[in-house]
């Protein structure tokens, strides 16, 4: 594919490319969404470098791709609350080094989400993205035809928001008692993407609690080999981080894991995320 404004180097070959050519400070002319956008679909996950923005500009950045999130249960900015915190530092660590795709215990899980890099540790943290169109691709005939029209059940209950706010127990509180409110939600174990028309396994280890219609014997059967098969390293890339740098991913066709490797040492991340365009 080739672009007018931006330039897009694939960094590996399941997934993931760095742009070049762009500010995103700036703002976007239709051109430059445009391209972003199919470089967006053709590589699912991708990557700018040196991007000194402000919350604003992430915000504004952010909406050109449709409305944005607040997030129920994650610390976020006080004057911009569509901009999540995700920091880790020695007693307050982030619990995301799972493979997962965001927030998929919501009824219309989110489009994307575009992170940004704000303080680094000087070696680790890399983050990693999977591709779930390869994922189900590569399952076996019979596999696919057990898979197709099943649905899974999804819910909030195996994330560990809670040590996000390890400074505040009132907060603690709130998302323990919002927990008893939120009902399960289903989703397709295979969904197709809406604009691409690709199949894509959307199952995930934090928030797919079982299998709809199947023993739970079979359930857990199934899901442990499905969460397995999504580790399989050539569905994936690995990306390093930089201050300041940017990655916006595809939530519907892919996951992530931010690998915990770097100790101690203070990371600090913000990130916005698009509202799903309809439900899955």
């Amino acid at each position: 594919m080739s672009y007018e404004q931006i330039t897009a180097e694939p960094i590996a070959g399941a997934l993931g490319a760095e742009i070049s050519g762009v500010d995103l400070s700036k703002g976007l002319g239709n051109q430059l969404f445009q391209e972003i956008h199919d470089a967006l679909m053709a590589h699912q996950v991708i990557f700018f470098r040196d991007q000194e923005i402000s919350p604003s500009e992430h915000v504004a950045f952010a909406r050109h791709f449709g409305s944005l999130q607040v997030h129920p249960f994650t610390p976020n900015l006080d004057d911009h609350p569509e901009v999540l915190i995700l920091e880790s530092k020695k007693d307050a660590r982030s619990s995301a080094n799972q493979w997962h795709s965001d927030v998929t215990f919501a009824q219309e899980p989110p489009l994307g989400s575009i992170l940004l890099s704000r303080i680094c540790p000087e070696h680790g943290g890399d983050t990693m993205w999977a591709n779930m169109y390869d994922a189900y691709d590569a399952l076996s005939p019979s596999m696919k035809r057990y898979l197709d029209g099943m649905t899974a059940v999804h819910s909030a209950d195996g994330a560990s928001f809670e040590k996000l706010h390890t400074d505040d127990q009132s907060k603690q509180d709130d998302i323990q008692d919002a927990r008893q409110t939120m009902n399960e939600v289903e989703h397709p174990v295979v969904r197709t993407h809406p604009v691409t028309g690709r199949k894509a396994l959307y199952v995930n280890a934090i928030f797919t609690e079982r299998l709809r219609s199947v023993p739970r014997r079979e359930s857990k059967m199934v899901l442990d080999y499905l969460v397995d098969h999504i580790k399989t390293p050539e569905f994936s890339c690995r990306f390093r981080w930089q201050k300041n740098s940017i990655a916006f991913w595809d939530n519907r066709c892919t996951q992530h894991y931010a690998i915990a490797d770097y100790g101690d040492s203070h990371r600090l991340m913000h990130r916005v995320t698009i509202n799903g365009d309809r439900p899955v």
